[in-house]
């Protein structure tokens, strides 16, 4: 018997096997696979920081679709703190709960925290991050950062034509994510013989870091054409800086995530375009597959899965709401 979920922006059905849940001679671990076998228990979500739209969209959504599906949930936030993570695996843990959704903080350094839950019998499920090995999670799924990115470089360059200084803002880097971007700008702009970065500076996500690291590019360039940035809450910072500088006109602005003030910023014309991550998407299909290895022992038959961007300008800015792109 097979049972699938529709993915709407890969546009393709992910297929799932039944298999039977293994049995004990205990009384207790019997009762504890048949309370497996209708679901229930506690989901255990790990995300960075919620304080950001983008993951707490992905907290929310979590929440509702674990909910829905008939589990209690817990939140915790590592704010990219591998120590925190590590603290909040082992609380995990000692709940016993029936499974982890975790947006890992760094390729690297969850490695080991993903293999403690795992070896302690608990299935992980990531989102929006992988890790750096694979054959411990259950599921990586992930946004297509390259494609993504490629998408707004090639609309950010159109935006500038094709000529003039830049700089770039550049994510955590412990979170490949942020050189994945990078890469996919460099890739497109590099084409372009006439543009030229002039300097990279790192904000680790953050609106007030962006801020204040576009200040210090705009002192150093004080004639640049144009911000390419690994995130929103990055470039919504080099805006204000802009704006405070006078030059937001003449600078154009790049940004990736879709979050509703990112939106909004496109609106205005403050924003040249963002790049939308189907993180309600992403994070739903982590938490189905959460509930059918629950419930059936099934696995997701592809560890690493990437789901496409889609590029939000002034043409579909209307139709985007909570990361969410109506037709």
């Amino acid at each position: 018997m097979k049972r699938k979920f529709a993915l709407l922006l890969i546009g393709a059905l992910t297929a799932f096997g039944l298999a039977a849940c293994g049995g004990s001679d205990s009384d207790s671990d019997q009762a504890a696979d048949g309370d497996a076998a209708k679901g229930g228990g506690t989901i255990a979500i790990i995300t960075v920081d919620p304080s950001n739209p983008y993951w707490k969209a992905e907290v929310d959504t979590a929440v509702a679709e674990a909910e829905k599906l008939g589990y209690d949930t817990t939140v915790d936030a590592h704010g990219n703190d591998p120590d925190k993570q590590n603290q909040f695996i082992d609380g995990a843990i000692s709940k016993k709960v029936v499974a982890i959704i975790l947006d890992p903080a760094g390729a690297d350094e969850s490695i080991g925290a993903v293999k403690k839950a795992t070896d302690a019998g608990i299935p992980v499920f990531l989102v929006n991050a992988e890790i750096s090995e694979q054959g411990i999670a259950k599921a990586q799924i992930v946004s297509n950062n390259a494609q993504g990115a490629t998408l707004g470089a090639q609309a950010w360059a159109e935006a500038v034509g094709g000529k003039g200084e830049y700089v770039e803002l550049f994510g955590n880097p412990t979170d490949n994510n942020a050189q994945v971007r990078s890469d996919g700008y460099a890739g497109v702009l590099s084409q372009f013989p006439d543009l030229k970065l002039v300097q990279t500076e790192t904000a680790n996500w953050d609106r007030a870091q962006g801020k204040e690291k576009m200040e210090i590019l705009l002192s150093a360039h004080p004639n640049i054409v144009g911000v390419v940035s690994g995130n929103d809450e990055m470039a919504l910072g080099a805006i204000q800086a802009l704006k405070d500088a006078g030059k937001l006109d003449q600078v154009k602005v790049l940004g990736f995530d879709g979050n509703d003030d990112a939106v909004a910023a496109v609106k205005a014309g403050e924003m040249v375009a963002t790049v939308l991550q189907p993180i309600v998407t992403g994070t739903t299909l982590a938490v189905q597959y959460a509930d059918d290895y629950i419930k059936n022992g099934t696995e997701p038959e592809t560890e690493k899965q990437a789901i496409d961007c889609v590029l939000i300008n002034a043409d579909n800015a209307d139709k985007l709401n909570g990361f969410v792109l109506s037709e």
